[in-house]
């Protein structure tokens, strides 16, 4: 079964490579951009199996970038997560509502990332809802069952 491939958007080194080692080490393939216009050009050319954007970037903020996506239809139907470091009151409906699947605040935890990313692939599978991961960055204030 081949790797899922995983596109990393953030202008950050340091973020880049925590989240490289992170899904290296669960065994996904991972490709960078590190600005707006780099991050469709790649989207384009990778074709990933999901996009993890920040907001903050330069040449075309994550906004753009998912408009852009949502525009073009050889990568409407990638699945974005919205990784940031902005206010998530402020951003997460907005991000929702431009067409990413989910968003995550910085910091992010290795769990929820992992388990985010799982959820938009429809590859976590549980025994039973009650052994579902607890999520708490997916929105809500509290915990939340993630399935």
């Amino acid at each position: 079964m081949p790797q899922k491939k995983i596109l990393i958007v953030d202008d950050d080194p340091e973020m880049r490579l925590a989240m490289h080692v992170r899904l290296k080490a669960n065994h996904y393939d991972v490709g960078f951009a590190v600005d707006g216009v780099s991050g469709i050009a790649e989207a384009r050319r990778q074709q990933p199996d999901v996009i993890l954007l920040d907001l903050g970037l330069p040449a075309g903020d994550g906004f753009t970038v998912l408009e852009r996506l949502q525009t073009n239809d050889s990568m409407a139907a990638i699945p974005v997560i919205v990784v940031s470091g902005r206010d998530r009151a402020a951003n997460r409906d907005r991000s929702l509502k431009a067409g990413a699947k989910l968003f995550l605040q910085k910091p992010v935890r290795n769990s929820d990332l992992l388990l985010a990313i799982e959820q938009v692939l429809g590859t976590k599978h549980t025994s039973s809802p009650d052994s579902a991961p607890t999520v708490y960055d997916l929105g809500e204030q509290t915990p939340a069952r993630a399935f």
